[in-house]
């Protein structure tokens, strides 16, 4: 299968060229040239089936020859081998907990996909990739886990400086080997608009060979897709209508889920929930999409002005309001609004919610008719990974897993940088 740019169809590369490039010359976001359908035998087995291998039957569908099938199989059994749970939060509501990963949060799902794939193309590469990565909490830790220590592969990570948790942070910056975070004086928007730039920068390119991690990159978006069909799977045999929350940011995990639907997963509509940054929300109600200066908030990972797949979206649907309308709704939410719910939540399912999960919660319960439907709302990160907050909220001790313990007691390593797009140019080229 082919992916073209959503700036301009006539760049078309192979997966393999849209993962090691991650963005497409034009600025444009990779996006397969046509979505597959599935066959209604596999969506009927789907109850039977384990995420790794939801996950080799949906990627063999987009990867064409480019990885061969046994090498194909063998990511997805070592990428997707931690469990995935669907707990029951009160009748027809369930949280999918996708945190339960290395770095505790969702994205280890895309990232080490993604690191597995960008691993097998850069043993024959003739020059050192460099991987670059912007995050707003989770994507750092997640890729940075991803691809710690792999041959031929140096990661850079862009964070905002002070606007993110102080477990994530100690995640990102802690790891060493082929891992280097730079703190950003500046918004999520800021490094991601950096991250865009120097793609886009041929001097740069010519210099050395970039490719990204976030979901900008296909092999990110494609196994995001992997855990709607294993949710369809698990609640299949209820006969009810199927309605997923999705705390949304950069709307990565939001466009796979819609990727998902239009491949023939009965969904009957997405929720895209999230905090005071409502740009998607607002084009939903109004047709018109506008970015604006992110706004810091309680949940971090949504702090997003100006997100990236929606040009993904707007190629799926082809701009058509009407049409993405019928399929998603929008609900933002303040971080007041989020405490309540949290405090509520644990109170009556003794259930704790991050902020994150909390917003998605929220969002599902304005969108569901419980009596005909039922619903699932994501849960991206593990709550000790927001411990101060949700010990506040809550008033109740929050265990923190193993593995967040040892992050915090190493000693923090970030270079320290403004936003100036030369400053970061002449730290890669140096």
């Amino acid at each position: 299968m082919k992916f073209y740019s959503t700036n301009n169809k006539n760049i078309s590369v192979s997966f393999k060229d849209a993962v090691v490039k991650g963005l497409a010359p034009d600025g444009g976001l990779f996006y397969p040239e046509s979505l597959p359908k599935l066959d209604k035998s596999f969506i009927d087995n789907l109850p039977n089936l384990s995420l790794a291998e939801i996950g080799f039957e949906v990627s063999k569908l987009f990867l064409g020859d480019d990885i061969p099938l046994d090498k194909l199989k063998e990511i997805c059994d070592d990428a997707l081998n931690f469990p995935t749970p669907l707990v029951s939060i009160e009748p027809n509501v369930y949280s999918l907990e996708l945190f339960h990963g290395p770095s505790c949060a969702f994205k280890d799902v895309g990232a080490r996909f993604m690191s597995r794939c960008l691993s097998y193309f850069a043993e024959n590469s003739d020059k050192k990739i460099t991987i670059l990565a912007a995050t707003s909490g989770d994507t750092g830790s997640a890729v940075a886990h991803g691809f710690l220590g792999i041959k031929n592969i140096d990661v850079v990570i862009l964070y905002p400086s002070g606007k993110v948790s102080q477990i994530q942070e100690q995640q990102l910056t802690t790891l060493g080997n082929n891992i280097t975070a730079l703190e950003i004086d500046g918004s999520f928007d800021d490094c991601q608009a950096l991250v865009k730039k120097a793609f886009q920068d041929d001097e740069l390119n010519k210099h050395m060979k970039l490719s990204s991690a976030n979901s900008i990159n296909i092999a990110r978006l494609i196994p995001q897709s992997f855990y709607y069909f294993y949710v369809y799977g698990q609640l299949k045999r209820q006969n009810k209508d199927l309605v997923i929350s999705v705390p949304s940011g950069n709307y990565g995990n939001l466009t796979a889920g819609l990727i998902a639907k239009q491949m023939g997963l009965p969904i009957k509509r997405f929720v895209a929930s999230t905090n005071v940054n409502k740009v998607v929300p607002d084009y939903l109600e109004t047709g018109k999409y506008e970015s604006k200066a992110s706004i810091q908030s309680i949940s971090n990972a949504m702090d997003v002005g100006a997100p990236s797949n929606f040009d993904r979206m707007m190629t799926l649907y082809q701009e058509n309001h009407p049409k993405i309308c019928a399929d998603l709704k929008g609900a933002s939410y303040s971080d007041e609004q989020t405490k309540e719910v949290m405090k509520k939540v644990y109170k009556n399912s003794n259930y704790i919610l991050d902020p994150h999960g909390a917003v998605a919660y929220l969002g599902l319960k304005k969108e569901l008719d419980a009596e005909n439907e039922q619903g699932v709302f994501i849960e991206t990160a593990h709550p000790a990974k927001f411990i101060n907050i949700v010990e506040e909220v809550i008033d109740t001790k929050v265990e923190i897993p193993e593995y967040l313990k040892s992050c915090l007691t190493k000693e923090k390593s970030s270079i320290k940088m403004n936003n100036s797009y030369q400053d970061f140019k002449n730290y890669l080229k140096n």
